[in-house]
């Protein structure tokens, strides 16, 4: 059965890399949100019509992808918690691949903010996410959101049935890839 993976939580926690391990070890394909915003960004700033066309563009992909025959995708995105637009796009987004009869995993990835910094500018992050390199820009947003943004759940507030969450600031990220798909059996 297709599987998809939503792996979530904080700017910098580790969700592109984390990602990419995972994909590396259980032929799942990896779609991090990036992947759009990079796309678009070039074309239209940070403007309402470049964050129409992503989600326009995820949506299509999802759509296409769950119908595939391939085994699986991960998909890295923030969640903001404090924002019912972002929990009716991940319901949406979800309601895509449960209506194809795909299982839906959901993992929450956190870490101290001190990490989070570090590796906000690693060569790795900024290789693969050109938007984040104008690291003043991108630690103002990491930072900002701390006082106005919630990234990360609370207790009990998600529940789906294929849920963990991981602390992963001293774990590298080939750790957490294995420990997901051993809890997840990929």
């Amino acid at each position: 059965m297709e599987k998809f993976i939503f792996l979530f939580g904080p700017q910098a926690v580790g969700k592109m890399t984390v990602g990419q391990e995972l994909a590396s070890i259980t032929g799942l394909k990896l779609f991090h949100n990036h992947m759009t915003i990079d796309l678009l960004e070039p074309l239209y700033g940070f403007s309402p019509e470049m964050w129409r066309l992503t989600h326009l563009f995820r949506r299509e992909i999802f759509h296409s992808f769950s119908k595939s025959e391939h085994y699986g995708m991960i998909f890295t995105k923030i969640w903001y918690f404090d924002k019912k637009e972002d929990w009716d796009e991940i319901e949406y987004m979800c309601n895509i691949f449960s209506s194809q009869g795909v299982e839906i995993y959901f993992v929450e990835l956190e870490a101290d903010v001190d990490e989070r910094l570090i590796r906000n500018k690693t060569t790795h992050r900024l290789e693969h996410k050109p938007t984040k390199r104008n690291i003043e820009q991108s630690e103002q947003h990491l930072l900002s959101t701390l006082e106005n943004r919630r990234l990360n759940s609370i207790k009990g507030e998600i529940k789906t049935k294929n849920y963990m969450r991981i602390n992963n600031t001293n774990l590298d990220a080939m750790e957490v890839a294995r420990m997901i798909k051993k809890e997840f059996s990929l």
